[in-house]
């Protein structure tokens, strides 16, 4: 496609040529017309004056002075009477008589006729030019000729000169023209340029044209317009970016489905959700993808209903189940007409843990108080129903009642001290800690009980250790790990602890050849009052919450506690404290 530059060049110099053309051939022909204007009168003052010459000329003297006209004018001359016959003539084989019904005799008036004509003497095309004279009382015309072609050398140079000219004057006017075109086109292709890359999306370009006409103003409104959007999609940009980034990063699956049933949004909070690579969902039909049949329900029932619905939903991945509180609007458009739904999913998982765990607490700690508070109360009606009066069922009633009272001082002092170490307000007391001082003190503490009931203990440490924290909560941590180990290790059992540092941790082990804990279980055994076997726990004391106490006392110290367990195969706890306390 030919650019607006070259087309409007062309068509300034097409019309330039054509108005210098036109120019020329008027110019040509004026010019020609005033030559031969100036040469007719050149002619009839020339005769005239011959004319003046010839009052008082003798007939013979005619032909001579006609020659001396024509060597000196260089003109045919031709004297005629008025009757035809010619008194003088110049040029060779001329009749004595001519018609003096000739053109330039005719409308010859006082000041003479002319006629341009051909000559059948010169046998060309010929000027003439007639002028009247009176002589001694006789009348007739000096007549002066001078061929065409003599002025054609004239019209050629005249035509010459002004092709010359207007050569010159096409090539300046041509190239004034290129100039100035340039200067008003090249703004324009500019601007052009500029509008291209803003319709590209290139809102940086911009175009450096200082003018104060109408070509500057409309760069300055380009470039105005090309900063103004700029800054709107820089904000679009800016807020796209926040919109996303809080979609993705919101603690909720957010999901946009259009009235065809396609997803066309989904958030990365959904990929835990459903356990799956949801970025794939997307311009999908909602049905083909989530396979839970309660959701499906309830999109289908927005769908139906147009209305907002607020509902709980479980879903099961591969590992454990999850709640959902599931919150599902339609999207109205214009006239109140369906685009879409949108869903957003919250996971109430450990609301529902909590609640159950707030459940379970309060159903154990009934239970676990009923029984020690039952045994009293049944002991002691027996006592004062008479069995106080017999000594040895007192001493067996009363040996009873202080165990079972032992047993209830126990479980309410370790629910205090749960109670109290889950509270915002506690605090350690940080100190250094010799923990190889500790372990010995822990070891020879409940060294009775391990040999009381047949077991064996294995113990290691490493000397010098040392560690931030606090001694009497770590002392308190080994105390309830090797009391669990003697109350599920059977007679004859190993139990090992050891103590060693591994760069800049202290590791505790304390492993036993006891019951066990199968796998699922696991994850468990930290709750409260939770028993792997609940006869023989509650048979040798214990209250369901000492493990409980050190998974806190653990997280306290900034440390961490595994276990590795298998039916009947033992149990290992490993504890690891960093030896130096986090800064806060």
């Amino acid at each position: 496609m030919m650019k607006f530059r070259t087309r409007l060049i062309f068509g300034i110099l097409i019309v330039i040529l054509f108005v210098l053309a036109a120019l020329g051939v008027l110019v040509g022909q004026l010019l020609k017309g005033s030559y031969v204007d100036q040469l007719e009168e050149r002619l009839g003052k020339e005769a005239a004056l011959a004319a003046l010459a010839m009052e008082d000329m003798d007939t013979q003297d005619m032909q001579q002075f006609s020659e001396n006209i024509q060597d000196r004018l260089d003109v045919r001359v031709t004297i005629i009477r008025n009757d035809g016959t010619v008194l003088a003539e110049t040029a060779e084989g001329a009749d004595e008589t001519t018609d003096i019904h000739v053109p330039e005799i005719e409308q010859a008036d006082e000041s003479g006729g002319t006629n341009i004509r051909y000559s059948s003497v010169n046998e060309d095309e010929s000027l003439f030019y007639a002028y009247p004279y009176t002589r001694n009382g006789e009348s007739g015309y000096i007549r002066l000729a001078l061929p065409v072609e003599r002025f054609g050398d004239i019209n050629q140079r005249i035509w010459l000169f002004i092709g010359i000219s207007f050569s010159v004057a096409f090539v300046i006017i041509m190239a004034l023209s290129y100039r100035i075109t340039n200067q008003l086109t090249r703004p324009i292709g500019q601007v052009t340029d500029v509008a291209n890359e803003l319709a590209k999306g290139n809102f940086k370009a911009r175009t450096y044209v200082e003018s104060r006409d109408e070509i500057g103003q409309l760069t300055r409104s380009i470039n105005i317009l090309a900063y103004n959007l700029d800054q709107i999609t820089s904000r679009y940009q800016t807020q796209q970016e926040r919109l996303e980034a809080l979609i993705d990063n919101m603690g909720s699956g957010l999901i946009f489905i259009n009235d065809r049933g396609d997803i066309t949004l989904i958030n990365q909070y959904c990929k835990d959700i459903f356990d799956a690579d949801t970025d794939q969902w997307l311009h999908l039909v909602y049905h083909e993808v989530i396979q839970d049949t309660a959701l499906i329900k309830l999109i289908q029932q927005i769908f139906l209903t147009e209305t907002k619905i607020r509902q709980q939903v479980q879903l099961n991945s591969r590992i454990e189940v999850h709640h959902y509180d599931v919150y599902g609007a339609p999207i109205l458009g214009e006239k109140e007409q369906l685009r879409g739904i949108v869903l957003v999913l919250h996971d109430i998982t450990e609301l529902k843990k909590l609640e159950q765990v707030r459940k379970d607490f309060v159903a154990n700690v009934s239970h676990e108080l009923k029984t020690p508070v039952t045994s009293l109360k049944g002991f002691t009606e027996t006592l004062l129903d008479g069995a106080m009066e017999d000594e040895t069922a007192r001493k067996q009633f009363l040996d009873i009642i202080w165990k079972e009272g032992d047993r209830l001082q126990g479980l309410i002092s370790d629910l205090l001290e749960l109670s109290h170490i889950e509270q915002e307000f506690f605090q350690l007391n940080w100190q250094e800690v010799n923990v190889t001082r500790t372990f010995d003190e822990v070891m020879e503490l409940l060294y009775p009980s391990v040999r009381g009931k047949g077991l064996k203990l294995n113990s290691h440490k490493e000397e010098d250790l040392m560690m931030d924290g606090d001694t009497a909560r770590i002392k308190q941590i080994l105390i309830n790990l090797m009391n669990n180990a003697i109350a599920y290790t059977p007679e004859n059992g190993t139990i090992r602890a050891e103590v060693r540092q591994e760069k800049d941790s202290i590791v505790f082990i304390v492993a036993d050849s006891g019951i066990g804990i199968s796998k699922e279980e696991w994850p468990r055994i930290f709750e409260r009052f939770y028993r792997v076997d609940k006869d023989r726990s509650r048979n040798s004391g214990g209250t369901g919450l000492g493990l409980a106490i050190v998974k806190h006392l653990v997280e306290a110290h900034h440390g961490s506690i595994d276990v590795e367990s298998a039916k009947h195969k033992g149990t290992i706890f490993t504890i690891t404290f960093p030896k130096k306390r986090e800064k806060e």
